[in-house]
């Protein structure tokens, strides 16, 4: 990655402040992993589970940066066409048909068979340039000339051949087309991975990055996201609404409430115009936190002992 065509990224403490301004409140592990990632020049690989900020740290650092953002979706059966690049086969055959039309002109003069096959082998590899190449995010990320945010989200729903493929480009930033030839990244851009550990990544995709492990937020620091994210909550339910979801998380639930969900549950709370939580109320919006009902169903019963840690 050449640092000097992005904007420099001078300090840790300037990560945080630069993030804070943006209204992504993390960690100092996470604001040291990006300078690291960016001052190495390495892709940085971000894990936890799912609604930490893992995807929104990417899309921070763009905007921290002024830099494109360019997002792979990962899922299973993810291939070249889709991540790389593939041909514009629309384009391609309409140049067939003009071929067709101009092949007496274009053989004219011709001595032989073999002249006339050299000549069409020479107008064939034409079908077969960077003028017919649709890139997709890997290849599109590399042809940025003052470098981008490459996102390759969700890693782990991929195959292990799709990380194979992958090798390569976090290496020495670079695609081989069997068609065209090497190409090289203008700027290598800044990578970031993530994952939700559906499954193992592999160690040689590991070895090629910076690893970051996200867990769900201290009382503390969540608290200060959502006087982030939600300014009017008032301060009492705040505190009360973060060390409810944070008993939450204690519990063995389908799906533990994510940072996300938090933030919707504070905006919630105060549309219903809510100055402390009450069973009830608690009851009546369980839905914003929990996305199974089989933990709504287990959690009712519950409330009145878990929300009194809350009240204290």
């Amino acid at each position: 990655m050449h640092t000097q065509d992005f904007p420099q990224l001078a300090s840790v403490q300037e990560i945080e402040q630069g993030f804070e301004s943006h209204g992504y409140i993390c960690s100092r592990k996470i604001a040291t992993a990006v300078f690291l990632a960016f001052q190495l020049r390495k892709p940085i690989l971000v894990e936890g589970p799912p609604g930490v900020g893992k995807t929104e740290l990417a899309k921070t650092t763009a905007t921290l940066l002024d830099t494109p953002l360019i997002r792979l979706q990962c899922y299973e059966g993810l291939d070249e066409a889709k991540a790389l690049y593939e041909w514009k086969y629309g384009k391609q055959l309409l140049y067939t048909q003009v071929l067709k039309e101009k092949l007496g002109d274009l053989l004219q003069g011709a001595q032989g068979l073999a002249e006339s096959v050299e000549r069409l082998h020479q107008f064939g590899d034409i079908f077969y340039s960077e003028e017919f190449l649709e890139p997709r995010p890997l290849l599109k990320a590399m042809q940025q000339e003052r470098g981008a945010i490459l996102l390759i989200d969700e890693v782990d729903k991929s195959d292990y051949e799709f990380e194979s493929l992958l090798l390569e480009i976090l290496s020495d930033y670079q695609i081989s087309i069997p068609e065209i030839g090497t190409v090289k990244a203008t700027t290598s851009p800044m990578v970031f991975l993530t994952s939700n550990n559906t499954r193992d990544i592999s160690d040689a995709l590991k070895r090629r990055c910076l690893h970051l492990y996200i867990p769900f937020p201290s009382v503390e620091l969540e608290e200060r996201i959502i006087r982030s994210r939600v300014p009017d909550v008032d301060e009492l339910l705040r505190q009360q609404l973060v060390a409810f979801v944070h008993s939450l998380r204690q519990l063995d639930l389908k799906k533990a409430p994510a940072i996300s969900e938090t933030i919707d549950w504070a905006r919630s709370l105060m549309l219903l115009h809510a100055e402390h939580l009450e069973e009830d109320l608690v009851s009546d919006t369980l839905n914003v936190l929990l996305k199974f009902e089989d933990d709504i169903q287990a959690i009712n019963p519950e409330l009145r002992n878990l929300l009194r840690p809350s009240s204290d």
